[in-house]
């Protein structure tokens, strides 16, 4: 067993986080007798080896010997073994080669091509493996016929004779995924395989989910043929196969070694269990309705009918993976979503926990356009108090308690006031109180209720932890927003702290909140002066934008913001850019470095520096600003929200914007900075606005969509 396995210089070679020394004691744990070997084996070399699908060196040069593994019928848990060597493939695939075929360069070097090579000279292996007698097997290994098989009639023949052969959903739906996969790599195979898909989505013959796995994979081969017609009959066979298959509660997720919690904050610990919740995949068709909606695109109202189909189905696996399914559409394409919008609503009212905390938190992450869901939201929050007490946030039931969190913290997200009580009883306890603490800045209306709180928490943090980091910066943010002057002495003491325990991110974070404050907060200027000279590169610029915002003295903070234009760090000189706009004309010597920064290679910097020019020269600068933003704009759209603000500041001198405002509000993704909900929906809005004062329309004309 594994001749050549030591012959190999593995410490030589790089994988994710350094060498690849410990591979071969990965490989001989696979061959472990003990399932709790085994498992840390194959989770580690998934994490290390073949981490988040990328192929190393080590990597390929692993497949031998994952090889001789998959083959020998001693191995146990073979399957995962054969489901390795198909991931490494795939990924290898997808990223080692263009649409053409050219091999892409890495540097350093990737083990995609010579892993390809590989497992096509194995394809005939793959075969033999699609035949074994383990169920387990064959399912992993039905994937590599339609990536790894060169003979492309052979690879078709193989497909039909496992069809046939196979009765189970999931296999069946693998081998229909692994035909299209073959369509897709091999035009010689394209026209034969998709005959066949199109044969089998009409064969009464075939069970439902069967047939819609073809409808699926002939319009993945084919996206641009898929028809009016092609949705209505993905959902008719959606139904009939939610009616054939059987209906299974959700299952728990599986147990894992619980890792030490005490100096980690309970944001990040909060987030790894998102993550594993987001990995977990519920129904057998959900992988299948995923390439679906992929295949649709941008055909939202066609996706919006599916997933109807999907949230009304009597299997709760399968609708907690349409309300995921559901936020990813809303969250990635643009178009009136009120429908889907409720039809996660309707999932409050569900009876499983688990199913209405994810569409509690999918309304919360799509707030901009959440507003429809709000009396669904309060209902669902008033009946959670009303059978469980005002401290259901705290509940023993972990999904009882998310539920009921989600919901509050989508509530309070749309600024409605009937979210407070259940953030009061958050804040007056500890547990989860950092939840609560992060939507607390979305209730202005009740800054006399939860300032003193807020304060109250942001006293007992010992700032000497670094895990209390987090907690503290979203308490001063909130502080921030609220804007309740009796803060400010908290504020101060928390700086002070900061500053004696080299905390720079609170530190900034504190300066911002005491800039929000403006001159009531004079009583701090002298440390903030103080700060104005620090060595972070975040905490100068902050001290000089508090300076000002307390003090005013333009003769002091002018000196400290043209230094910060002279900076070799980028966001330095934005910063500066922004408070020189927000100062306006009086800060006019800035105007001859700012007009030279229009030429910076960073188109990041030439955004910040031509607004900075408008609000400093205004119409005397206009070509240059107007030229400055359209060309950042064109070559990267998520400076969009910035470009988007100024010209709405330039009024009519900004009409030669309007045919690239046209271009990217016609954009059925959405855009913005990082492409988010509400970076596009602000951009939207403006845009549209922008465009309509502009290029009114003419009388009786259709007025442009509003976000």
């Amino acid at each position: 067993m594994f001749d050549g396995l030591d012959d190999i210089d593995w410490a030589s070679m790089e994988r994710a986080y350094g060498s690849a020394e410990e591979v071969p004691a990965l490989l001989w744990a696979l061959r472990s007798p003990d399932a709790v070997e085994r498992r840390k084996a194959l989770d580690r070399f998934y994490g290390a080896v073949h981490h988040q699908g990328s192929v190393y060196p080590p990597t390929a040069a692993s497949l031998p010997f994952l090889f001789e593994l998959a083959a020998d019928g001693a191995t146990p848990e073979r399957a995962a073994v054969v489901a390795l060597l198909v991931s490494i493939g795939r990924e290898s695939l997808e990223r080692g080669f263009e649409d053409d075929g050219t091999e892409i360069e890495y540097y350093p070097p990737m083990g995609y091509a010579q892993a390809v090579a590989f497992l096509r000279e194995r394809g005939a292996q793959f075969a033999e493996l699609s035949r074994d007698p383990d169920p387990d097997v064959r399912l992993a290994a039905i994937g590599g016929l339609g990536l790894f098989l060169d003979d492309a009639r052979q690879a078709a023949a193989m497909l039909r004779e496992r069809l046939a052969a196979e009765q189970g959903i999931a296999a069946r739906l693998q081998i229909v995924e692994a035909a299209a996969t073959l369509a897709l790599r091999m035009p010689a195979a394209s026209q034969q395989v998709m005959d066949w898909l199109a044969e089998l989505a009409t064969d009464p013959a075939q069970n439902p989910a069967t047939r819609l796995a073809a409808l699926v994979q002939r319009a993945r081969c084919a996206p641009d043929e898929i028809g009016e017609d092609t949705g209505a009959a993905a959902v008719g066979l959606l139904r009939e196969t939610a009616r054939a298959l059987p209906v299974q509660p959700i299952a728990p997720a599986p147990s894992r070694p619980t890792a030490p919690t005490d100096n980690v904050a309970p944001q990040i610990v909060a987030a790894f269990e998102d993550l594993d919740r987001r990995t977990r995949v519920y129904a057998p068709t959900t992988a299948l309705l995923r390439t679906f909606h992929e295949a649709l695109g941008a055909r939202v109202p066609e996706r919006t009918a599916v997933l109807a189909e999907q949230l009304s189905s009597p299997d709760f696996g399968s609708r907690l993976d349409a309300v995921r399914m559901s936020g990813e559409l809303m969250r990635t394409w643009r178009g009136d979503h009120t429908r889907l919008l409720m039809l996660v609503a309707d999932q409050l009212t569900t009876a499983d926990q688990e199913v209405a905390a994810e569409a509690a938190a999918v309304l919360a992450s799509c707030h901009p356009i959440a507003a429809p869901a709000r009396e669904a939201l309060a209902a669902h929050i008033d009946a959670q108090r009303a059978v469980h007490g005002p401290y259901v946030w705290a509940a023993p039931d972990v999904l009882l308690r998310r539920s009921h969190q989600e919901a509050v913290r989508a509530l309070a997200r749309l600024a409605d006031a009937r979210a407070l009580p259940s953030l009061l009883a958050a804040l007056d306890n500890v547990v989860d109180a950092w939840r609560a603490i992060q939507v607390a800045g979305h209730l202005l209306q009740a800054a006399d209720q939860l300032v003193p709180r807020l304060c109250d928490h942001l006293r007992r943090i010992d700032l000497s932890q670094q895990q209390t980091e987090m907690s503290a910066t979203a308490i001063l943010s909130a502080l921030a927003t609220l804007g309740d002057p009796a803060a400010l002495p908290v504020v101060v003491d928390t700086l002070g702290a900061a500053v004696r325990l080299e905390q720079d991110r609170v530190t900034r974070s504190a300066l911002d909140a005491l800039g929000a404050f403006g001159p009531a907060a004079a009583s701090a200027r002298e440390t903030i002066r103080l700060l104005t000279t620090a060595t972070d590169a975040h905490v100068r610029p902050a001290a000089v934008a508090a300076l000002w915002a307390v003090d005013g003295d333009l003769a002091e903070v002018m000196p400290l913001l043209l230094g910060l234009l002279d900076d070799r760090i980028t966001f330095r000189i934005s910063d500066a850019a922004d408070l020189l706009g927000e100062i306006g004309p009086p800060a006019s010597a800035a105007l001859p470095r700012l007009r030279s920064l229009l030429t910076h290679d960073y188109e990041w910097v030439r955004v910040h520096c031509a607004a900075a020019l408008w609000e400093i020269g205004g119409q005397a600068e206009a070509p240059a600003v107007l030229n400055a933003l359209l060309q950042a704009m064109a070559k990267n759209p998520a400076t969009a929200n910035h470009v988007v603000a100024c010209l709405d500041r330039m009024g009519p001198l900004a009409a030669p914007a309007l045919p690239l405002l046209r271009e990217q509000l016609a954009l059925p993704r959405r855009g913005g900075r990082f492409q988010s909900i509400d970076h596009d929906e602000e951009l939207q809005r403006i845009g549209h606005t922008l465009i309509t004062r502009l290029d009114p329309p003419a009388p009786g004309a259709a007025a442009p969509r509003t976000a």
